[in-house]
């Protein structure tokens, strides 16, 4: 029986979701990580929020938009079950607000791209959890663009690692991707489990919502000008809550690993959006490291389309 309130549009677009192709969640999955990657450009326009205030309110919107949009979507039962979610929802949600925080958190602790390098690894992580906890078989493509893609973001920002930045930083950053991996493999375990898995998508709710408690504290004295508002909600919304709810549904499409792997995409968008928007020209290293994350990627998703 369907969770969601019979015969509403955002219903018929999550059974579209869930029926959807191969092809058609890879394509999702790009607009995801199209959306994730505006953060950077975004946040340059800011007048005066900065590090924790900007987290507070990006999660604090994050959370206004899940709740009307999942209100939308389950009435108000929503809130009745929130407190009784399952386990495997709270675990989920717990991972979200590590995502949401602990990448703000290390940009505070040492340089971006000590951050991104470090959050290269997500691939991988995300591949041996996938082979040890669920016992998936990885295609040796996928294995190797795994490869070459965190060795294009390596190329991207190597030559910068370790200049001005923190161990303890790089350690903050590695709970994205660790977090990442945990999520993606658990979300993966509950779509298996088809009409009888429980609904993950609340789980995005609980992460911002810990996240705003989380950094609340640290933000203190807010200061943001309506200006920043404006564009904090934005990120809030468009950033972070439209593509955070499409992921979770596609984790039924698509395997952890994979859905870790073209996430890598939001560094390569990223860094064009900053060359188009901030006029920010990237390095030549950029650019090499570039066309090896976007070459693994595309060799990778060819090669599967061809299979299926």
């Amino acid at each position: 029986m369907c969770r969601w309130l019979p015969g509403c549009a955002c219903t018929r677009h999550v059974v579209a979701i869930l029926e959807m192709s191969h092809r058609r969640a890879v394509a999702l999955m790009v607009l995801v990580t199209l959306l994730w990657s505006i953060a950077g450009v975004v946040t340059r326009q800011l007048e005066v929020a900065r590090s924790f205030e900007v987290t507070f309110w990006r999660s604090a919107f994050n959370a206004l938009a899940l709740a009307a949009a999942l209100t939308l979507m389950r009435g108000p039962a929503l809130w009745r079950g929130l407190l009784q979610s399952g386990r495997v929802v709270w675990i989920s949600g717990v991972c979200w607000a590590v995502m949401f925080t602990a990448f703000m958190l290390a940009l505070t602790m040492t340089t971006v791209a000590n951050v991104l390098v470090t959050m290269a690894i997500g691939p991988m992580i995300t591949a041996l959890f996938s082979r040890f906890f669920l016992g998936k078989q990885l295609p040796a493509r996928t294995w190797l663009a795994i490869l070459v893609a965190g060795a294009g973001i390596a190329w991207m920002f190597g030559l910068e690692v370790g200049q001005g930045g923190s161990l303890l930083g790089m350690l903050v950053a590695s709970a994205v991707p660790l977090a990442g991996a945990v999520n993606w493999t658990v979300l993966q375990r509950v779509g298996e489990a088809g009409e009888e898995a429980p609904d993950m998508l609340p789980a995005v709710l609980i992460g911002a919502l810990l996240s705003a408690l989380f950094s609340l504290p640290l933000a203190w004295p807010l200061q943001a000008s309506a200006h920043d508002l404006g564009l904090l909600a934005l990120l809030g919304s468009v950033q972070l809550a439209i593509p955070c709810l499409l992921v979770v549904r596609l984790t039924r499409v698509l395997p952890g690993p994979e859905i870790a792997l073209l996430a890598l995409l939001e560094v390569v968008f990223g860094v064009a959006w900053a060359w188009l928007w901030a006029g920010e020209v990237p390095a030549g290293s950029v650019l090499v490291g570039g066309c090896l994350v976007l070459g693994a990627l595309v060799v990778n998703e060819g090669l599967a389309l061809g299979r299926g």
